[in-house]
């Protein structure tokens, strides 16, 4: 059922008895919120390989009801993620342009991202 002035992005909605574990972590100074399974582009991790594991520092962990956030427990929890692919943003055409003096110089730019897949998020211990 879709209720006017609203849209429908397709996706199941969680039902509150499912616990969704997710987490907060830092990759080429973003912020990016992540689950087990989802597959996120963050900036470019030139070290990695598709296929290789890397692991992410971690600002936040969600676990149902409990939420980790002191500095000190999250320093040995590492978001583990695997490398699916090397991509490219799209371009971004950068003009510039100044009146009555034939000044114009075009420049284009195109972001280079790293596909990973998150496969592991460690919880606190309680």
């Amino acid at each position: 059922m879709t209720v006017p002035g609203r849209l429908d992005c397709g996706g199941a909605v969680p039902s509150e008895r499912e616990i969704r574990v997710y987490a907060i972590v830092r990759s080429g100074g973003r912020q990016h919120k992540v689950a087990v399974g989802d597959i996120v582009e963050v900036d470019k991790i030139s070290t990695a390989k598709p296929g290789d594991t890397v692991e992410l520092s971690t600002l936040l962990v969600v676990d149902g009801d409990a939420v980790t956030s002191d500095p000190w427990v999250l320093d040995g929890i590492k978001v583990l993620a695997e490398v699916v692919d090397h991509t490219k943003g799209a371009k971004i055409d950068i003009l510039r342009y100044k009146n009555k003096t034939g000044y114009r110089r075009r420049q284009g730019h195109r972001q280079q991202y790293t596909a990973i897949k998150v496969t592991e998020i460690p919880t606190a211990a309680k």
